[in-house]
């Protein structure tokens, strides 16, 4: 059992390393590294649109590759690769090969997050899923604290350098410690259900076929597209919204951020336990209402205390989110190997999304000539996924007998 925690832990160690460090440290460094490196605004946008799509495909080679040599030693990779490519940025003056890096890091955000569900399926127990992957969701959270600890400390004397070797070499450590763990605990090869399903070799073809176009399965993409639509146009506009169209200055904004992180950090893990005993589809009901409720808020009362108020609310379901799914899919599918797949074209379908979204809101804005638009169509989105959420089957109690290994 204390095995398993410190998968669990170091899991979450890497969450926070490929998705709280990479684009989410580049983006609070951008000044620091503009007047170093001189390069315009203009190249920030094209490297976040390239890192979103270098996550899509990065998530489909999770899908692909982890069958074959398994989630674990894809996580372990992706986790050293993430390191290395942390330690190259600062080594670099070249603007174009620190922006290929930093495509890279959000390419192993995808090849960490996927195969863990693989991962959480081998080590945790069935009823204690939710919390699992609860706590692993906030692990981005957790990373940019840390960013947040070490830009103040470095950025200002012009040692931005500093602050990716640091990061990288934490990176480095938890990815050793995770190989390490991961060998005692047998999760380097591939899962017995795995197996099984390659062995049974054109048998299973047909069972894969028909698993993926399943009633739950396709609402479960559905509603990943929507979360993307919704929730990162979310905080992709929240600060113009704020400062530009509202009034609202620099520090009463850093305080609306400051919140989303703070709850963040223990929103995962809360809602996680929650969901354990309240059930996953309940969970989900729960997180959405809270998106409904904080788009309204921008919609309805943007004034005063409000914003802080819908921050909260926005910070309580988006990172419970990206845990009560996977922890769903990992309870209702036959075998961990289809978990992945259909975690990984979950991703891909929430990516996807997200893309849409952010174009689709800036269009809106410029129509409108109005920010509110954005929150309007984000609770309408919301709304739309808890009825869909209604529409999945529930989990079972108990796991039924499959092929899915799974570890008290």
């Amino acid at each position: 059992m204390r095995l398993n925690a410190a998968v669990v832990v170091l899991l979450t160690g890497l969450v926070a390393a490929t998705y709280g460090f990479g684009i989410y440290l580049f983006a609070q460094l951008v000044p620091d590294m503009q007047a170093s490196l001189g390069f315009g605004l203009s190249y920030v946008g094209n490297i976040t649109a390239s890192a979103q799509l270098g996550f899509l495909l990065c998530a489909m080679l999770a899908v692909w590759l982890t069958p074959k040599i398994g989630g674990g030693n894809v996580i372990v990779a992706s986790g050293t690769i993430c390191a290395l490519a942390l330690l190259l940025i600062p080594l670099s003056s070249n603007i174009i090969v620190v922006g290929v890096l930093l495509i890279v890091l959000a390419g192993t955000a995808a090849t960490v997050f996927v195969p863990m569900v693989d991962i959480i399926s081998r080590v945790v127990a069935y009823r204690y899923r939710g919390l699992a992957m609860g706590l692993v969701s906030s692990g981005t959270s957790y990373g940019v604290a840390v960013n947040s600890l070490l830009v103040p400390l470095y950025a200002p004397q012009g040692e931005w350098r500093s602050i990716w070797w640091m990061v990288g070499l934490l990176t480095l450590a938890v990815a050793v410690m995770a190989l390490a763990t991961f060998k005692r605990t047998d999760l380097l090869g591939r899962s017995v259900s795995t197996t099984a399903v390659r062995s049974a070799g054109t048998v299973a073809v047909p069972s894969l076929r028909s698993e993926l176009i399943r009633p739950w399965v396709l609402l479960i993409w559905s509603m990943n597209f929507l979360i993307g639509l919704s929730t990162f146009p979310f905080q992709t506009y929240l600060s113009s919204y704020l400062r530009v169209e509202l009034g609202f200055d620099v520090q009463y904004t850093a305080q609306v951020w400051a919140l989303i992180g703070i709850v963040g950090m223990v929103a995962g893990l809360v809602v996680g336990w929650l969901s354990d005993r309240i059930g996953l589809r309940a969970a989900m009901c729960l997180v959405y209402g809270c998106v409904v409720m904080a788009a309204l808020l921008f919609v309805i009362s943007p004034t005063g205390y409000w914003p802080l108020v819908a921050a909260v609310l926005f910070s309580i379901a988006f990172y419970p989110i990206f845990g009560l799914i996977p922890a769903y899919v990992s309870k209702l599918a036959s075998s961990s190997a289809m978990a992945v797949s259909i975690f990984g074209i979950a991703n891909v379908m929430q990516g996807t999304g997200g893309i849409l979204g952010n174009y689709g809101a800036g269009l809106l804005t410029v129509h409108n000539g109005s920010f509110a638009g954005i929150y309007a169509v984000i609770s309408v989105v919301g709304v739309l996924l808890i009825v869909l959420t209604l529409k999945l089957p529930r989990e079972a109690s108990e796991p039924v007998a499959t092929g899915m290994a799974i570890e008290g």
